[in-house]
């Protein structure tokens, strides 16, 4: 079987298929044989559960309308003991070596083709009530173990098929294991894809089915350039493609030496190189990989899977403290908050979901003081173990800027009032929307540095939803607008003398750095894998020959005509 997608992190991956369904939250795989047993006694002791449950809804609904309305469960009661369904999967998991979870699903759909052959459309419709026995086992199954500790053992390397995938479920993973990911859902610059290319992990998004149609346990190959994902390839392919991985990593080792030499390019202007990271964990390897600094922390991940803790002000320190010492005197950049209200867990109950462009970013921080306050709290008194700066996701105007200004201002009093010394700490915004690209000498008159994040200038400037698979490849970061949006941006910041960083994934590209310093801009920040290959274009280049570059992109029509410039250029180089 072959599925095409979005190659979103490149690289590749071959493992077996681990599948997780957010809709039906399980995971299905293949057990170790010695785990068998254990699968058995989960089964077990999920049916005894159920049982007792099905019994207190019949006692409750006797109790409130009549024991003549409780019979209903009795059907139920009764398919728990049914040999073909809790005694089947039993069966399927000894046999196929299938988790619990998946061996019922199994069940079900056998159970469920029986049901589909009667006639009788009263008999037919009793589907419903296996369906829902079987939503309660698994539900017992998930509640008494985390499905995660339980495919600990399988056997790896693992590739994880989703229909959509959090940052969170991956932070949790154990990667050492992890092959490659895919997603029916999402696109290059889904946090979830970010995270792949920040850990170096091979991945493919917008597949549409393919967790539904991937069998647990098969050998899954994933290509993440070009997108391709073979399921069960012949061993032919299968070797060529192991072979090619070989090749790849080879050559990403040989680009090791550049981590530690200077970003300076051949006529020597000096270019500052910064990594992107989610976890404080990541800054040894940032520094390992050639970072200056941490150009982008993405705040937000501290609530990936830890909300409360996550707004906590003394477990917020630690965390940008640890990140700060870690880098030894590299300066941090972290940005605050960049969620909607869903994710920060602020909607009220059963509220339909909001408009992405409503309350997310700086706007949702400046909406809900009492988290923002403590957000930046955490932050003054983590500045005093380091070089570190803050920036404000999805600012639109100067007005919004001061308002981030003077609640920074009101938490240095706070802490002051603790008795707690304040250190300066420079303040940024996010480039991100149009309104802020044009109000550039505005927002640089008064911000101590701007970071253009690209993939949302991308995004609003061209009116892409890049989560939208139907469109998603209109996305262009090469397109004529933005190209414009970013040399505006460059030169009104440098006529203001205010720094000005790329830490989307546009600065992640060797192909663009050269188009990027000729459009003005010397600070860009991205994954910790990309940064020697980024010295190594860096260390290649006269940047006479990059504004030249850029002069001739800028004439270009269409994304198409840049990237023929970009193409020729590349070619006359290697000449």
């Amino acid at each position: 079987m072959k599925l095409t997608g979005l190659g979103v992190s490149p690289g590749i991956g071959i493992g077996r298929a681990l599948v997780v369904s957010r809709a039906i939250p399980t995971l299905r795989f293949r057990v170790a044989e010695r785990r068998v047993g254990s699968e058995l006694a989960r089964l077990d002791a999920a049916r005894a559960q159920s049982r007792i449950q099905i019994q207190q809804i019949q006692n409750r609904i006797a109790t409130a309308a009549g024991s003549e309305h409780a019979y209903l469960f009795d059907a139920q009661l009764l398919m728990l003991d049914d040999p073909m369904l809790v005694d089947r999967a039993a069966a399927i998991v000894r046999q196929d070596r299938l988790n619990a979870e998946s061996a019922l699903q199994r069940a079900l759909e056998e159970v469920s083709a029986l049901f589909d052959r009667i006639d009788d459309p009263y008999l037919r419709e009793r589907k419903g009530d296996v369906a829902d026995v079987v939503g309660r086992l698994v539900m017992n199954l998930t509640s008494n173990g985390s499905a995660l500790e339980l495919f600990r053992d399988v056997e790896g390397p693992l590739v994880l098929i989703a229909d959509e995938l959090s940052p969170s479920l991956i932070a949790q993973l154990d990667l050492d294991r992890l092959a490659a990911l895919v997603t029916d859902a999402g696109s290059w610059t889904y946090h979830a894809a970010i995270l792949a290319r920040s850990i170096h992990v091979p991945a493919v998004a917008g597949l549409r089915h393919a967790s539904g149609v991937v069998p647990p346990g098969a050998i899954v190959a994933v290509d993440g350039s070009s997108g391709v994902v073979l399921v069960d390839p012949p061993a032919d392919v299968l070797a060529d493609l192991e072979a090619r991985s070989r090749k790849r990593r080879a050559d990403e080792r040989s680009l090791d030496e550049y981590a530690a030499l200077p970003a300076v390019t051949a006529d020597g202007t000096v270019i500052r190189i910064e990594a992107n990271v989610e976890l404080p964990e990541e800054a040894t390897r940032a520094r390992e990989r050639g970072a200056e600094g941490i150009g982008l922390y993405r705040s937000e991940f501290l609530l990936a899977g830890a909300l409360a803790a996550g707004l906590d002000e003394d477990a917020q320190y630690r965390v940008y403290r640890r990140l700060i010492e870690a880098m030894a005197g590299g300066r941090v950049t972290v940005r605050t908050f960049d969620v909607s209200e869903s994710q920060l867990g602020l909607s009220a109950a059963g509220e339909t979901a909001r408009a992405p462009l409503g309350l997310r970013g700086l706007r949702l921080s400046l909406a809900f003081d009492d988290v923002f306050q403590t957000q930046l709290r955490a932050l003054l008194r983590a500045a005093a173990h380091g070089p570190l700066r803050v920036m404000f996701p999805f600012v639109t105007g100067v007005e919004e800027l001061r308002a981030a200004r003077a609640a920074v201002v009101q938490a240095a009093e706070t802490l002051r009032s603790r008795g707690t010394s304040v250190p300066h700490l420079p303040l940024g915004v996010m480039i991100e929307v149009p309104s802020a690209a044009l109000t550039i000498d505005l927002l640089a008159a008064e911000a101590d540095f701007v970071s253009i994040g690209t993939n949302d200038l991308i995004q609003y400037t061209l009116a892409v939803d890049r989560t939208d698979d139907r469109v998603s490849r209109m996305y262009e970061p090469l397109h004529p607008a933005i190209l414009r949006v970013l040399r505006q941006v460059a030169k009104g910041a440098a006529r203001r003398g205010v720094p000005v960083s790329v830490c989307g994934e546009m600065a992640a590209d060797p192909a663009l750095l050269p188009l990027l310093i000729g459009l003005g801009l010397r600070e860009f920040s991205m994954t910790a894998a990309a940064i020697p290959m980024a010295k190594q274009v860096v260390r290649g280049l006269r940047v006479a020959d990059t504004v030249r570059l850029a002069g001739r992109a800028l004439k270009a029509a269409t994304a198409a005509d840049v990237e023929a410039v970009l193409a020729e250029s590349m070619a006359t180089v290697k000449r």
